[in-house]
């Protein structure tokens, strides 16, 4: 087992990475002297997979606990499913010593993290991801949130957890597809880290594909030891923590365009590929580097299917990222792997076209 601290000078935790760790979930939370009211959310996909682990840990448990399972996507990303935990925990006398434990996919861990910031002005809470895609990026960094008005992720707080938990054991049962969805995670961590884990994750897709073991936790570890660093630097997301939205003003406008058939993994990939050509169109990369760029991204063309957008949504939508200042869109692009450039500004016939090349890899 590997154990990744995220020291922040007030919030610090430890992420655990390994196999079969999840049974050690009730151990930790003694160690840490953590509430003992536990609530768990689990998504009920993951449960019907993982019945007999799950309720093996519940059933155990001597203290107070509560099972709630909600069926969950990004259009139930919403206060509809906030309420739906408020009230099973205000009717189960759950209070301020309250320790929520939120197992599932992205989605569950935001919505479970906005509900342990605002339930009694605060909680404890727990991921437990069980996504690729949730171990590599939203179990980590304390940003929580919620859908509204066709704008991904615009409500919400900063809420760091008490402990990460990512079992490598639930990542085997996912399918193709959340497979894809956490890569896309990944293929951004790959530019923006340093060429070799770029080169480590262009070998390795396939084994990723494989969900072979060995090569996930490495994935995983790096990619969560790279966030967990760029967090402690600037953990309210004022500096150097915007580069982790590379690809993500074009992404979230993708998602929102395809009415989510596109999933957020899937998206940033397309994202990415939008920020290449628009460092190119920019100056920032020469035509030889870009093509070097794509290299990655095209490994991808066959796994994604863009139909065609409506650009002046896309537009639209991106004017409404929370990123922007002064109602202007920022975009992260770069010069090279690992050289990143903030806050970027673009007029509007060049995001256009980054837009129509970066889909056009991915059009049948």
């Amino acid at each position: 087992m590997k154990k990744i601290k995220i020291n922040l000078p007030q919030n610090g935790y430890d992420v655990l990475v390994g196999e079969n760790i999840f049974p050690q979930l009730l151990k930790r939370i003694n160690l840490l002297s953590l509430n003992k009211n536990i609530f768990f959310v689990i998504d009920k996909n993951v449960f019907e997979l993982h019945t007999q682990r799950i309720n093996t840990i519940i059933k155990s448990y001597k203290g107070k606990s509560t099972r709630l399972i909600i069926e969950v996507n990004e259009k139930l990303k919403s206060f509809k499913t906030m309420e739906v935990i408020y009230k099973e925990l205000l009717t189960n006398d759950y209070s301020r010593d309250t320790l929520l434990v939120a197992i599932g996919g992205g989605i569950i861990g935001d919505v479970c993290g906005f509900v342990a910031a605002t339930f009694s002005r605060g909680i404890q809470y727990i991921q437990i991801p069980t996504t690729l895609l949730a171990a590599v990026d939203s179990s980590v960094g304390g940003k929580t949130g919620i859908n509204f008005a066709g704008t991904k992720n615009i409500i919400g707080a900063f809420k760091q957890p008490e402990l990460v938990i990512i079992d490598i054991n639930f990542l085997q049962t996912l399918q193709h597809d959340e497979l894809l969805s956490g890569l896309g995670e990944i293929v951004k961590y790959g530019y923006l880290t340093n060429k070799k884990f770029h080169n480590y994750i262009k070998k390795n897709i396939i084994k990723i594909f494989q969900k072979e073991k060995t090569v996930l936790k490495r994935i995983i570890n790096e990619s969560v030891q790279f966030k967990g660093d760029v967090v402690v630097s600037d953990e309210k997301e004022s500096g150097k923590r915007k580069m982790l939205n590379l690809g993500h003003t074009f992404a979230h406008a993708f998602e929102v365009g395809s009415r989510y058939k596109l999933k957020h993994g899937q998206a940033v990939i397309v994202g990415i590929a939008s920020a290449l050509y628009l460092s190119n169109k920019l100056g920032f990369v020469s035509q030889t580097k870009l093509n070097d760029l794509l290299e990655l991204i095209r490994l991808f063309k066959d796994e994604i299917v863009i139909d065609n957008l409506n650009k002046k949504l896309l537009l639209t939508t991106m004017q409404r990222d929370k990123k922007n200042k002064d109602g202007k869109i920022k975009f992260v692009l770069l010069n090279d792997i690992g050289n990143i450039i903030l806050d970027v500004e673009a007029k509007k016939e060049e995001i256009i076209f980054a837009i129509e090349n970066g889909t056009k890899i991915f059009k049948k």
